[in-house]
């Protein structure tokens, strides 16, 4: 069985480190990798770019997506994963700052499998990451890959 990776989608230096920090402390230890923008993001997930060449079948156990991101914003990078085969039913956790009701909406729209706002405070973002991981990697079942 192979290890369950964590796609952090997040352009943010300090929620990036908090996320790793949190996770670690819950001693969840799986892989975190991380991608800056929503263009790193679609490369790592389909082998492209400076992730040209990696194993695409492995796909992480859930994608951790912000909205608000340089060159590809997080709903067009949900909007490839959706329309993809290949990573349609990849667990996709919106987590973001975005107040927008419209991006609530256009997110579940789009196929996110949840939607969680960041919260202003560091123990409350502590909470929902840890909270997070927990579900997402120890309680989730995903469907097997390519079905």
């Amino acid at each position: 069985m192979r290890e369950k990776i964590i796609l952090l989608v997040e352009d943010n230096p300090d929620d990036v480190e908090l996320t790793r920090r949190v996770l670690r402390q819950a001693r969840i230890v799986n892989e975190v990798v991380v991608a800056r923008d929503g263009v790193e993001a679609l490369d790592y997930l389909f082998g492209e770019g400076e992730h040209a060449g990696r194993d695409i079948a492995q796909l992480p156990a859930v994608v951790l997506l912000d909205l608000k991101l340089p060159r590809v914003g997080g709903l067009d990078v949900l909007r490839r994963l959706r329309a993809d085969e290949r990573t349609r039913l990849l667990p996709v956790v919106v987590l973001t700052a975005s107040c927008e009701e419209s991006d609530l909406i256009e997110s579940y729209a789009l196929g996110a499998n949840s939607y969680v706002r960041k919260p202003v405070l560091p123990d409350d973002f502590a909470a929902a990451v840890h909270t997070l991981g927990l579900y997402w990697l120890l309680f989730n079942e995903v469907p097997p890959v390519g079905k």
